[in-house]
């Protein structure tokens, strides 16, 4: 999709979802109005419209194969494919690569970038995290802090080699240091887990979302509830797990059978999750081995995998988690379906119109 040259304000008359009365929702500029605007361009006159969907773990600073980009221009690419499948804002959840400059430009979906990904020495994939000793680990997370726009990233377990498993990064201590260090600079802070061990820990601690978390315990759910804990599963990531694990069959066992078992039990963890009043959000983990332009996938694996309904998938995948980031809900963001995605999740894989930042785009 190309960004049109500025225009007079726009018009659509659409069902403005939640709600299932038929709108007319105007944009000028970078602002929605259900109030009349003068001169306004009607741009569509039916269909189910919201503000856009939110991947909330999406890498744009990584390329395909987890290297690091290497140039502003191929996060730019990368950002415009999740923004021509309605994707309209990103939570970067973690990046090698800094892009500040990308921060606000037009004809990109908003970003929000969570720093560097904070991992133990040796224990993350190759030059994408910012590998740390465990003394260094608090200070590493408070300085990321200060580099994001409000998140950073905290890889609480990977593969230790010496046991052959899963195991955490850090010490319980260390990991819950550094989260506090992080809170206590204002940011919010992302952990990725895998592990049951992790996930108990991290939940403890109080980490604002956990990504992936395969490794939830049920008697987890009622506390992460409590303190507003979110779960961004990446269910089109879990669904990897079979091929890593037969990667590692012949030199880590234990580990192999572990990422099986997790996988085969995730859907469970999800939907229990939800039942509980965990929110659950939107992410793909695009970014290394996950393809860019994938929530409509990912919504559909939270609806028939996790059987989460599919109006409450619609909800969690956008203006709910635009809420959850702190975007405000009258920016000139609209996605246009010619299908209500309530009723059919497969209307979002092809978005009939999308404005961002007040800009109308065609595909």
């Amino acid at each position: 999709m190309t960004a049109l040259e500025p225009h007079p304000p726009l018009h659509l008359r659409v069902v403005w979802l939640p709600y299932d009365t038929v709108c007319d929702v105007y944009v000028d500029g970078d602002r929605l109005t259900f109030d009349p605007v003068p001169g306004a361009r009607t741009v569509a006159t039916s269909g189910f419209a919201l503000p856009g969907l939110v991947d909330a773990h999406c890498h744009i600073g990584i390329r395909r194969g987890a290297a690091p980009i290497e140039s502003l221009d191929e996060a730019r690419a990368l950002a415009r494919t999740d923004r021509d499948a309605g994707v309209l804002a990103i939570r970067d959840a973690g990046s090698p690569y800094p892009y500040p400059e990308l921060v606000g430009e037009d004809g990109l979906p908003r970003l929000i970038r969570a720093g560097h990904h904070i991992a133990a020495s040796k224990r993350y994939l190759r030059g994408i995290g910012l590998e740390c000793e465990p003394h260094e680990a608090v200070a590493a997370l408070a300085r990321q802090a200060k580099l994001g726009d409000g998140w950073v990233k905290l890889v609480g377990d990977w593969i230790d080699r010496d046991r052959g498993d899963l195991a955490p990064s850090f010490e319980p201590e260390v990991l819950t240091a550094a989260i506090h260090a992080a809170q206590a600079e204002g940011a919010r802070v992302a952990v990725h887990t895998f592990s049951e061990e992790a996930a108990a820990c991290v939940v403890a601690a109080g980490a604002d979302s956990v990504e992936h978390g395969t490794g939830l315990s049920t008697d987890l759910l009622d506390t992460m509830a409590a303190k507003g804990i979110s779960l961004v599963p990446t269910m089109i990531n879990i669904e990897t797990f079979d091929d890593i694990a037969a990667g590692a069959d012949a030199k880590f066992p234990r580990y192999a059978d572990h990422m099986r078992r997790l996988k085969r039990g995730f859907p469970e963890v999800v939907r229990a999750a939800w039942e509980a009043g965990v929110k659950v959000r939107l992410g793909t983990d695009a970014g290394g081995g996950i393809d860019h332009g994938l929530a409509a996938e990912e919504m559909r694996l939270l609806h028939e995998s996790a059987g989460i309904p599919a109006p409450e998938v619609v909800a969690a995948a956008s203006w709910e988690a635009r809420e959850w980031l702190g975007i405000a809900p009258d920016l000139g963001d609209v996605v246009v379906y010619d299908r209500d995605p309530r009723e059919d999740l497969s209307a979002a894989r092809e978005p009939a119109l999308i404005v961002l930042r007040g800009r109308l785009l065609r595909p």
